[in-house]
Formats: structure tokens, C-alpha cells, sequence
């Protein structure tokens, strides 16, 4: 995959800052970047990397994290759209990390301002560019505006 462009990289990073701000400030666990590994599944072997993501504190190992890709999964995974990205590959990558147990899936749309939730068994939800993401009991205590953003 090409790297992302600039518009991809900022709202990437915006999420990133306000969820690991708010998840090192509560001490609930860990925010990962972008590129980071998860092995979703070894037959076929499926390893994905969110653009962001979020893994409870009683769920992450004792021990270091190891320095390959992770096999736990996120609780909160987060895509950014690129204007590349086709939608049956967004669709793949969301059932792909809704089946190995990811609790929540935040897909944001710089394009439209917008993003979609979704979570196991449970119709998706689409969040217009005047509400806000909700981290709900898989980030308690979470929320942001969809504007912060963008610039």
C-alpha cells in the first residue's frame, strides 16, 4: 500500500492524540499507531493494522508487549478513509476485525465529514459531521466532536 496523504495523516493523528490523551490521563490502557500489526487469524494468515486503536488495561499482557505484531485484539479499532480505498475493501477489513472480537470500529470519512460505528451482531451506525464519536464501555468516558478533526 502507497503511504496516506496529508488529509489522511491528520485526522489520523487528531484521533490519535485525543484517545491517547484521554486513555493515559484515565490510565484505562493502550493507544496504538497506525502500522501497527494484529494477527487476526494464522490459517489464512490476515494481519491488519488500524489506523488507530485501543486495548484495555486488564487485557494487555503483564509482561512487555512483544516487538512483532500483537495477537490480541484491539477493543476500539479505527479507520481512516483514503480517497483510494474502495469500499468493499473497507467493508472486508471491518468484518475482518468485528469477527476476531473487536468491540467497536470507528470509520471516519475526511471526505464527508462523517463516520460510521460498528459492533458485533449490531447494525451499523452512521454519525454526522455535527455529532460526536462515543467511546460508550469500550473507552468509558471518551467523547469528541467529529469537527475536531479537521482543520
Amino acid at each position: 500500500m502507497p503511504p496516506a496523504g496529508g488529509r489522511h495523516g491528520s485526522v489520523a493523528m487528531r484521533i490519535g492524540i485525543l484517545l491517547g490523551s484521554h486513555v493515559m490521563e484515565n490510565r484505562l490502557g493502550e493507544v496504538f499507531a497506525a502500522e501497527t500489526g494484529f494477527i487476526l487469524r494464522r490459517d489464512p494468515a490476515t494481519v491488519r493494522a488500524p489506523d488507530a486503536c485501543f486495548i484495555a488495561r486488564d487485557r494487555l499482557p503483564s509482561e512487555d508487549l512483544p516487538p512483532g505484531y500483537l495477537e490480541i485484539m484491539p477493543d476500539l479499532a479505527v479507520e481512516v478513509l483514503s480517497p483510494n480505498d474502495r469500499p468493499s475493501e473497507v467493508h472486508d477489513k471491518v468484518n475482518d476485525l468485528l469477527q476476531a472480537g473487536v468491540r467497536l470500529v470507528w470509520v471516519i470519512d475526511p471526505a464527508t465529514r462523517t463516520a460510521m460505528l460498528y459492533r458485533p451482531l449490531s447494525d451499523p451506525q452512521e454519525v454526522s459531521k455535527d455529532g460526536s464519536l462515543d467511546g460508550a464501555e469500550v473507552v468509558p468516558g471518551f467523547t469528541c466532536q467529529l469537527r475536531e478533526l479537521f482543520l
